[in-house]
């Protein structure tokens, strides 16, 4: 599975988001600077465990995005026994509330739904607040925990089923 797709952002400018292996020395670049972001908030790096083939086609995505040739963030997903779960999504702080992170989320949910997934996982945590609501915004609700944050008392789960989102057909009027 090949993706490169692009979307316009709030400010009309273009992200460009295309597959990479999770050990491309992008990938690697931007996956650093999130769990730099978990140690700024949480005091650690992410714990779960992850193996970069998880993250090829057809098992698993990683995307980067790019802004006028700048990497501005990323997202993944993998499978799960739930579906498939999200995983290091970010955007760097120069391309922060222009619409990125939907843009990004769009697409790993798009790209999920035509591997044939019907729903989504993934975990955050209380210390990322614009996280949380910006998932609960794209119709994301609670799930049971799972994982190595199963039991943490600041650890968020959510979930979404992907069928309902994709399944809509367009309304139409008389």
């Amino acid at each position: 599975m090949s993706t490169s797709a692009e979307r316009v952002l709030r400010d009309g400018s273009v992200v460009r988001l295309r597959a990479l292996p999770y050990d491309d020395p992008l990938s690697q670049e931007l996956v650093e600077a999130v769990q730099e972001e978990y140690v700024v908030r949480y005091g650690g790096r992410d714990a779960a465990p992850v193996d970069p083939a998880e993250f090829l086609p057809p098992e698993g995505l990683f995307l980067v995005a790019e802004v006028d040739g700048e990497p501005a963030g990323c997202g993944a997903w993998r499978v799960h026994p739930r579906g498939v779960e999200i995983k290091r999504v970010y955007v760097a702080p120069g391309f922060r509330r222009r619409g990125l992170a939907q843009a990004v989320m769009a697409e790993l949910e798009t790209t999920a739904a035509r591997a044939g997934h019907r729903t989504v996982v993934l975990n955050t945590g209380a210390k990322q607040p614009e996280a949380v609501q910006l998932y609960g915004e794209l119709g994301y609700a609670p799930v049971p925990g799972y994982g190595v944050y199963a039991e943490a008392p600041d650890a968020v789960f959510l979930g979404k089923d992907l069928a309902a989102s994709t399944d809509q057909e367009e309304p139409w009027a008389s």
